[in-house]
């Protein structure tokens, strides 16, 4: 699922909060990150975790979040407590391909206290912090790191944000590979309505039939850019003897041709645009901060219980449009299980 913010808000679904506080909140919040130190340097950091562990993502009492951990790590690195800010919050068990975040860091020498040295370069930050980290549990890593201005901030400045969402189908016990990472429907899933269904969700609407609990924005108006469902390789994915031999025979085929092959394409029916390689640099031709490649599906929790009861043919394509109408949650079906899904991208128009 992608979605675009109204306002360059945040694209989740939220629950109903006074207008006036609510944006008096999120100035407060704008200022409080805002760094005023012309010494301190502020880092954008994309990180990817596997949220099993996790009691979410936001900092709480006595709960291993991601902020927490990530900030313990930083600290470590540069002998100082920082504080992290979020683009995105993530439910316990929800998993992250690639969350943002940003953090000021004023680098202080260590054997002359006081010192101010230059800023650390971004591939430093990186590698640092993913050794801390891989002292923790090792569920959570560095990605991508980018220096920004001191006033980007990786909430407020989000367009748009991409959740994917791992349904797996079939009579047959779960995978262990899949364990917590998926969600299980022992029903076969008529994988037509769904998409139907998709039709209608996507667009601008009033998504108050679909807002979870607990959350923080202004208004349940959002423009649901695409919401798609399709079928996917299992994980892990290898290739069989026959799909092997038909990519090999199609490798020949396209050696023996008078035009050059493109370069870096995988050979198999599911390759796609986001593995272009470039021959110079070996880079991404549509390479983006804090994108791995070879990302797919997309939903969101509430909108995917209502998708899969479309599946197995509890709902109609009609009671989706009937749900999303009705704007009171409790029209909706439950909730999908946080392991299956994923924040996969936050977009940002980055300077």
């Amino acid at each position: 699922m992608t979605g675009s913010p109204t306002e360059s808000r945040p694209s989740k679904i939220l629950k109903t909060q006074d207008h006036n506080d609510q944006d008096k909140e999120d100035k407060q919040l704008q200022d409080l990150s805002m760094s005023k130190n012309p010494r301190i340097q502020r880092y954008l950091v994309a990180i990817e975790y596997i949220g099993t562990r996790f009691s979410g993502s936001q900092e709480q009492p006595n709960c291993r979040t991601v902020v927490g951990v990530l900030e313990e790590a930083f600290h470590k690195f540069i002998g100082q407590p920082v504080s992290i800010f979020c683009s995105s919050r993530t439910d316990a068990g929800v998993h992250a391909l690639s969350n943002v975040c940003h953090v000021d860091v004023e680098r202080i020498s260590k054997r002359k206290p006081g010192e101010v040295l230059p800023p650390h370069e971004p591939a430093v930050v990186r590698r640092a912090v993913n050794h801390f980290l891989q002292k923790n549990e090792g569920d959570i890593s560095v990605i991508d790191v980018r220096c920004v201005p001191n006033d980007f901030h990786a909430r407020f400045k989000a367009q748009e944000r991409t959740y994917f969402y791992r349904l797996v189908s079939g009579s047959e016990p779960l995978s262990t590979f899949e364990k917590e990472r998926a969600w299980h429907v022992p029903e076969k899933l008529d994988l037509y309505a769904m998409q139907e269904a998709c039709k209608v969700l996507v667009g601008h609407h009033d998504f108050s039939s679909f807002r979870a609990a607990g959350c923080q924005a202004n208004s349940p108006i959002r423009t649901l850019d695409e919401l798609h469902v399709c079928e996917v390789p299992a994980t892990p994915y290898f290739p069989s003897i026959t799909e092997r031999e038909q990519n090999n025979s199609s490798l020949k085929d396209s050696l023996t041709c008078s035009v050059k092959p493109e370069v870096g394409l995988p050979i198999n029916s599911f390759s796609n645009t986001d593995d272009m390689v470039d021959t110079n640099n070996g880079k991404s031709n549509l390479e983006e901060f804090g994108i791995r490649r070879r990302h797919r599906s997309y939903m969101v929790r509430l909108l995917v219980g209502v998708l899969k009861c479309v599946g197995t043919g509890e709902l109609m394509t009609s009671d989706v449009e009937r749900i999303l109408n009705a704007k009171t949650v409790t029209a909706a079906s439950p909730m999908a299980p946080a392991c299956g899904l994923y924040l996969g991208r936050v977009k940002y128009d980055l300077p």
